[in-house]
């Protein structure tokens, strides 16, 4: 009887504490502020370098996809000049590593050639057509490597020890002057400045050698800024608006490393306009002390790159597709809310073989695409969390709540990467006057963005119902 009694308590203490975590109290205050989106978007190499070889109807049904106001909602993209590997290496090392998209064509064949401007025909198509779709669309040029015959290996992949700097200190000036000459050719020639110039790619990391899968190349912090002060003056007496970001590194760790070197280097400091960071790892500690390093100065701040894999405090064992793409958009909530950069860029949006690294799974040779989970679950931010929203304090980590620059629309991006539903309970007594009804987005396994039912908000107050595995916002107007 003991034993029955027992097990009744517990089970009666068990079910009291789904119950209390089922309730959950969200409250989204109005005057306190974190920063102001720029932008959503992200690179354009490899996708678009493979993808502006298609016919002009897809490509543009594609990109209406991306930069639409109801679709992703994107206007920030990164242009990767590309360095150019040896001509002897076509179809070798890189296409059996990352495939042909990963052979990216440079625009100089050697320090006496001619610049062929006829060059990466597909990504500048890309770019040229979001342009012209987004007029507010914010550009960055950045290098993954130096032109291969600037290089110790002669090879564009790195060098043959992953750990050395592989561009010649001697190429220092020619490399730079490559970068900006490729700046200022797309301002003359097609009215394109770019907003930023980032002349490294996770240049701290051992993975770039020679005969690599992709384009990479080894920087030291200390040679970093070595690099930086010969870029500088050239971009100052270049004439363009373009200003220099760095230092783009694969996780926080290194990004913090980089910055301490930087910090030591009252002139570095002044030289880099805008941080950018990569976030395929680091911790909610990291994403602090990254914040107030870079709040401490008058930097703009880029999450530039980022991806699905390599965080084991997000990801749990053998994920599906989906739960993969709602750990990623739980990855971008805590970027968001705790790092708090103003932008928020993916690595790619368009792939062949993989569901959780795109958005859009499309065959480069034929054209055909397919638009996938992952899309519409960063349309739920992307679509309504518009450029310029500023987002707001709330103590909630799986909520996401921005107000627009007048002031009447707020909106809240609830997450739930759980088995089971909770309810959150939406404080609104900081706002003025709010509409009786908010609308309702929601995706999950069954639904795709979808819009559901009106939600009623009474005396300041919204409660909703999220569901287990699911990113729903909601849409309110502020009288």
């Amino acid at each position: 009887m003991k034993k029955i009694i027992a097990l009744m308590v517990s089970t009666l203490l068990l079910a009291g504490s789904v119950m209390a975590q089922e309730q959950v109290a969200v409250k989204i205050d109005k005057q306190q502020r974190w920063q102001t989106i720029e932008g959503w978007g992200s690179s354009l190499c490899w996708w678009a370098h493979m993808c502006g070889r298609w016919d002009e109807k897809t490509i543009d049904e594609l990109l209406d996809l991306i930069t639409s106001k109801d679709g992703l909602n994107m206007n920030v993209f990164r242009y990767n000049i590309g360095g150019g590997d040896d001509p002897s290496h076509a179809d070798g090392h890189m296409v059996k590593g990352k495939g042909k998209r990963a052979e990216m064509e440079g625009f100089k064949a050697s320090a006496d050639a001619p610049y062929d401007w006829s060059a990466d025909e597909g990504q500048r198509k890309i770019m040229l057509k979001i342009k012209k779709l987004r007029p507010d669309a914010v550009f960055e040029a950045f290098s993954n490597s130096a032109p291969y015959w600037m290089t110790y290996s002669g090879c564009s992949a790195g060098h043959q020890d992953p750990m050395k700097d592989n561009l010649k200190p001697e190429y220092y000036e020619m490399f730079c002057d490559y970068l900006i000459d490729v700046c200022k050719h797309y301002k003359e020639e097609y009215g394109i400045e770019f907003k930023t110039l980032e002349p490294f790619n996770e240049s701290t990391s051992n993975y770039w050698y020679n005969q690599g899968s992709q384009e990479g190349c080894h920087f030291d912090a200390e040679s970093q800024v070595k690099l930086l002060r010969v870029l500088y003056p050239k971009l100052q007496a270049s004439g363009l608006k373009t200003v220099i970001a760095a230092s783009d590194e694969t996780n926080l760790r290194s990004a913090i490393k980089v910055w301490k070197v930087y910090s030591q280097y009252p002139d570095i400091m002044d030289m880099v306009k805008q941080f950018n960071t990569h976030t395929y790892s680091g911790t909610n500690s990291e994403r602090m002390e990254l914040n107030k390093l870079v709040s401490s100065t008058d930097m703009e701040f880029w999450q530039s790159e980022s991806g699905p894999q390599w965080d084991n405090e997000l990801r749990p064992k053998g994920p599906s597709v989906f739960e993969n793409n709602l750990y990623l958009a739980k990855k971008l909530f805590r970027d968001m809310r705790i790092m708090r950069p103003q932008a928020w860029l993916d690595w790619q949006l368009v792939e062949e073989m993989s569901e959780t690294w795109s958005q859009i799974k499309g065959n480069f040779a034929t054209g055909k695409y397919t638009i996938l989970k992952n899309y519409y679950v960063r349309m739920n931010v992307t679509r309504f969390i518009k450029q310029g929203y500023t987002l707001l304090v709330t103590e909630n980590e799986n909520t996401l709540a921005a107000i627009s620059p007048d002031g009447r629309e707020f909106v809240i991006v609830l997450l739930n990467v759980e088995q089971e539903a909770y309810d959150a309970n939406i404080n609104l007594s900081t706002f003025g006057k709010v509409a009786s009804k908010a609308k309702v987005y929601r995706t999950s396994e069954k639904e795709n963005c979808q819009e559901l039912a009106a939600v009623s908000i009474s005396d300041k107050q919204l409660s909703y119902r999220a569901e287990p595995m699911s990113i729903t916002t909601i849409v309110a107007k502020v009288k």
